[in-house]
């Protein structure tokens, strides 16, 4: 693998077919503070433009945390009041927004602590696994705060309204096999192997007609109403640009041939 500067709050790895972004703040369990979520919107779109990458991991750079919240220490400086909330929303806003409308899938290996803006992170992903031991939760009431309308309606469309109130109304945290029977992760792996079920699946991913993947994401998140989703027309567009693409007539050409497709995007 190769990175960028080490001291970075998040390093970027390219694994061609697959692309990581770690969250490189161990010290405090990586909590998001503004520089990380713009350097994560740059890392994020690096990897979305490199064309050797398929399948985008997002992961802490240890197992002791995915991410720990927001980090707090900042807010009296950069959130003291309503308008520098505002401005300050608009950096995970947008890296929630370019999750949604990224072409590649995206997942997320949670480990550790998933907090507050890492469920954020997380439910802008479109696969999640976790360690069995994983800690979630959302603590905004606990700390005087509203959870960001965009968050709030990822989170009721991926886990319901009932769960949602209670998630959000407590602030309590729960364990990995909650978040997976309430529907917020896919899979539980124990944290040994954790690493090498999300690079199997990945790589699954990777082999998949990427033309057919980014339809795919584009028709759930308009489905599910998500800000900054396709429209209706640009979700029939790419149904039918997949239909004219060189990865559908290899497709039905390695069907018949009975081997693996080779799908180049095209």
């Amino acid at each position: 693998m190769s990175g960028t500067d080490e001291k970075s709050p998040v390093l970027e790895r390219r694994e061609p077919p697959l692309g990581w972004i770690l969250l490189n703040r161990p010290e405090v369990r990586n909590a998001l503070d503004l520089r990380t979520w713009r350097q994560l919107a740059q890392s994020f779109a690096s990897l979305e433009a490199d064309p050797q990458i398929r399948v985008i991991i997002i992961r802490g750079v240890t197992a002791e945390a995915f991410v720990a919240g927001a980090d707090i220490s900042e807010f009296p400086r950069l959130r003291s009041n309503p308008e520098q909330a505002r401005e300050y929303e608009k950096a995970p806003g947008r890296v929630v927004e370019a999750l949604i409308r990224s072409a590649k899938p995206v997942i997320a290996m949670i480990s550790g602590f998933c907090l507050g803006g890492g469920v954020q992170l997380a439910l802008a992903c479109d696969v999640k696994f976790a360690a069995r031991k994983t800690r979630f939760g959302i603590p905004a009431a606990r700390l005087g705060l509203a959870y960001p309308p965009q968050a709030v309606r990822m989170l009721v469309t991926t886990v319901g309204a009932a769960h949602a109130r209670d998630i959000l109304l407590s602030g309590r945290q729960f364990d990995a096999d909650e978040a997976l029977a309430m529907g917020l992760i896919n899979r539980v792996f124990e944290p040994e192997v954790l690493e090498a079920e999300t690079r199997n699946y990945a790589l699954a991913l990777a082999r998949n007609a990427p033309l057919s993947i980014a339809a795919a994401k584009a028709a759930v998140a308009y489905a599910c109403g998500l800000e900054g989703a396709a429209d209706a027309a640009e979700v029939e567009n790419m149904m039918w640009r997949s239909f004219d693409s060189q990865d559908y007539q290899e497709g039905v050409r390695a069907f018949l041939e009975k081997r693996a497709p080779n799908f180049v995007g095209k």
